[in-house]
């Protein structure tokens, strides 16, 4: 399986020496490296060609690598029924370069790529709405960034004074909750299934300090 994957990535970069750096197996999976700007030609040609027939889409997604300076792969699955293989294409950018939209290729990228804009901030050109997607109107940032704060930057709440959907600053109204564990509980009386071994006569209950009552096996 391995070795066919192989020669496939090896026939596509012949066939695409410039748009294709590079590729590699890994567990049985094949990945091709591509140059962002021939990302239509390369998925034209993987659609297309006799020897590919890569016609689904199965997702658009990305990596973040705060620590490059192309710090985004854009990640791209498509999937050959009839040969009943998938592929992996990775290619790299940066947060202002953006990327050509595969809509014309395949129309099934559209929400994909919307979500990635709208998740890592990844442009794509081309792309004839490119909006959010999962959050909200007016929501700052980029929540699968790895820089971006755990908490966030607004909180969405509906507001009954004014009728509306409205944005504050995260704000956290109640400290962290701190547990000591010495609450008195005694739990319940039967015994569940597997708990046969947790009281025996004559054993003491280290919260209550009275002793357990012996439970039949």
């Amino acid at each position: 399986m391995e070795d066919t994957l192989d020669r496939l990535g090896t026939t596509i970069k012949t066939a695409l020496p410039a748009s294709v750096l590079g590729h590699e197996v890994v567990r049985g999976e094949l990945t091709i490296f591509a140059n962002a700007a021939d990302i239509v030609k390369l998925a034209t040609f993987l659609r297309d060609d006799p020897g590919c027939q890569f016609i689904c889409i199965i997702d658009v997604t990305a990596v973040d690598w705060p620590g490059r300076e192309q710090r985004f792969d854009v990640v791209y699955h498509f999937m050959s029924p009839r040969l009943n293989q998938r592929i992996r294409v990775k290619c790299a950018t940066d947060e202002t370069t953006p990327v050509p939209s595969l809509i014309d290729v395949f129309r099934g990228a559209d929400w994909f790529e919307r979500e990635t804009y709208d998740l890592y901030g990844v442009l794509f050109t081309g792309h004839p709405d490119m909006r959010r997607i999962l959050t909200d109107y007016g929501f700052e940032g980029h929540p699968l960034r790895k820089d971006f704060p755990l908490t966030g930057f607004v909180e969405v709440r509906y507001d009954d004074e004014q009728k509306r959907v409205v944005y504050d600053k995260v704000k956290l109204n109640q400290e962290f909750r701190s547990f000591d564990f010495l609450s008195p509980w005694e739990g319940t009386e039967y015994v569940l299934p597997g708990d046969e071994k947790a009281k025996e006569l004559g054993q003491t209950n280290k919260l209550t300090g009275s002793p357990e009552k012996k439970v039949s096996p």
